[in-house]
């Protein structure tokens, strides 16, 4: 009896002291934030009171991995004043260590503007832009959550025709 009861306390303490297997978190990741340039803005059709235009977007990809841009809400502005703004999703996947770029296109009604940005406009010159807003990334690593990233850059940017 007393083998049988040395043999169950054994047992019982093996199987008592097993601890649950602990989920392993995954390891931390730097993660840098995408940057984001206007490259150029292009006319696309020119009336009197409504022009519309193209932005070519460029987003540079500083991490070790790829990011996705899963949505973008944005307002751009010229001279100083808003020009367009809106919300487009699955945008582009940029692969790591690199850039792409994407196009927004956008209307605007002159009547509203200053005239020396009409004028910039018309003559082609290179504009004063803001281009601001919000864009969800999603990381190419499996476990890690999305996050949004606020932009705000700005600068000068050409105004051209697009060829047709």
């Amino acid at each position: 009896m007393r083998k049988f009861l040395l043999i169950s306390l054994t047992i019982l303490f093996i199987f008592g002291c097993k601890s649950k297997p602990q989920a392993v978190p995954p390891p931390e990741i730097e993660v840098a934030d995408p940057v984001f340039e206007v490259v150029s803005i292009y006319i696309i059709q020119a009336d009197i009171v409504v022009t519309e235009f193209e932005a070519v977007i460029k987003i540079d990809n500083p991490n070790d991995f790829a990011v996705e841009l899963s949505s973008i809400t944005y307002e751009l502005f010229g001279n100083d004043r808003f020009w367009a703004g809106g919300t487009a999703s699955d945008i582009l996947k940029i692969p790591a260590n690199s850039s792409d770029e994407t196009r927004f296109k956008f209307s605007m009604n002159f009547i509203n503007m200053s005239r020396p940005l009409l004028d910039d406009v018309i003559a082609m010159r290179q504009v004063n832009y803001r281009f601001k807003g919000k864009a969800q990334v999603k990381l190419d690593i499996k476990g890690a959550s999305d996050f949004i990233v606020d932009f705000d850059c700005f600068g000068l940017s050409e105004v051209k025709r697009v060829a047709n």
